[in-house]
């Protein structure tokens, strides 16, 4: 009898997850973040039914994801709408460590950027899934994607780590069956869908940090 899991892993659909982030851009192009949220939530199911590959990104990101949450339904929820609006009220009330740690460790500004770095290196290994050949090697897509994005700011420890963990990385169909979209074909239309959308959404992020000097939070 296929119990909770099986039943889990066949209403798990990768396009629903990712579809979360056409709702994360507000009219006026601002990031709302419970729809933000939501679609990193759905990239860290991905991962876990990927195994323990990326455990080391899947695992920080849901803390960071919770960590938000937590800021959203707090007493200042309001003010957490969009990532513009937290931006604006963390600055204005110095609740942000801007050079050094300090009594902000877990602002909502710091680790917003954790994940977007993080969604950088993801927004690149997909979209090397979605243009590479069928015999192409995922272990270097992801290794490219990681040392194009996330390495620079990880120690050599987590680097060397991250490195072999790669190689333990399945080919590129099973990537596809994981995401249980359909056929190759269509998973490759999907992500084509999707991808731009996520790829607007950081840009976006990427702009408002740039403009406050936020880019390099310790």
């Amino acid at each position: 009898m296929a119990g909770p899991a099986a039943s889990e892993n066949q209403n798990f659909c990768f396009k629903d997850e990712l579809d979360a982030f056409k709702l994360c851009l507000s009219p006026n192009k601002e990031v709302i973040l419970e729809h933000y949220l939501a679609g990193w939530s759905g990239l860290v199911k991905f991962l876990n039914r990927l195994g323990n590959v990326f455990g080391f990104i899947s695992k920080d990101a849901s803390s960071k994801i919770q960590i938000l949450r937590n800021f959203l339904n707090g007493e200042s929820g309001s003010e957490y709408f969009t990532v513009q609006s937290m931006v604006k009220y963390e600055l204005e009330n110095k609740l942000v460590d801007l050079k050094k740690a300090g009594s902000h460790p877990e602002s909502g500004c710091r680790t917003l950027l954790r994940l977007h770095r993080a969604l950088r290196w993801l927004e690149l290994f997909l979209e090397r899934l979605r243009t590479s050949q069928e015999d192409g090697k995922t272990s270097a897509m992801c290794a490219e994607s990681y040392n194009e994005s996330l390495a620079q700011f990880h120690p050599w420890v987590v680097r060397k780590a991250a490195g072999l963990a790669f190689c333990m990385l399945p080919g590129r169909l099973a990537f596809f069956e994981v995401m249980n979209v359909g056929t190759p074909d269509q998973v490759v239309a999907m992500l084509g869908e999707a991808l731009p959308v996520v790829t607007e959404v950081y840009q976006i992020t990427q702009e408002l940090y740039a403009k406050h000097d936020l880019l390099d939070i310790p």
